[in-house]
């Protein structure tokens, strides 16, 4: 950081911090960066790609796009999957008129899915959340803030949704994936 000397009418020398200027997003050959890079203006199929590709990978950073889009996606699977479960879960009329409150196979169908989708998603939804904080230019580990009850979601999600700040190039390590 430099400064800026300025002489007011009175003679007197103010001085003015003066700030690097932002640096602009890499445009890369070819359009599509790196995987160790982040993806700006991502496409849905671009970052549902990416996020299966760097699977466990907690170092880097995610662009805005890259977590939302997943994060679309991560709901509308969870959405689909809430259906199965509740429509195989009430009883079922037996075809002698009577009642029977044994679960449907949707529900059978649907929570084992659902186990599946969890466990396989938990642990790369994590470092997709690790990346993008650190896109913000902020610890990974500050997503442990979203175990407080009721703000700590909120805040998480606060910081997600802010912009790309240029000092979290920190977190890149080129030709690592």
């Amino acid at each position: 950081m430099s400064s800026f000397h300025h002489s007011t009418a009175w003679g007197h020398t103010v001085s003015y911090p003066q700030y690097p200027q932002q640096q602009q997003a890499q445009p890369w050959q070819g359009g599509e960066p790196p995987l160790w890079a982040p993806y700006c203006g991502a496409t849905f199929g671009a970052a549902v790609n990416r996020f299966f590709k760097k699977y466990t990978v907690f170092h880097g950073r995610a662009s805005r796009s890259e977590y939302w889009w997943w994060m679309l996606v991560s709901f509308g699977v969870s959405i689909i999957l809430q259906i199965l479960i509740a429509s195989g879960s009430g009883g079922a009329m037996a075809t002698s008129g009577t009642f029977s409150s044994a679960p449907g196979p949707g529900l059978v169908i649907g929570g084992l899915l659902a186990a599946i989708w969890g466990l396989g998603t938990v642990i790369p939804s994590l470092a997709l959340m690790a990346r993008r904080l650190h896109d913000v230019n902020l610890s990974g580990w500050l997503m442990l803030i979203a175990l407080v009850p009721f703000v700590g979601a909120l805040a998480v999600v606060i910081m997600t949704i802010l912009p790309s700040n240029p000092a979290g190039q920190r977190f890149d390590r080129p030709g690592s994936i």
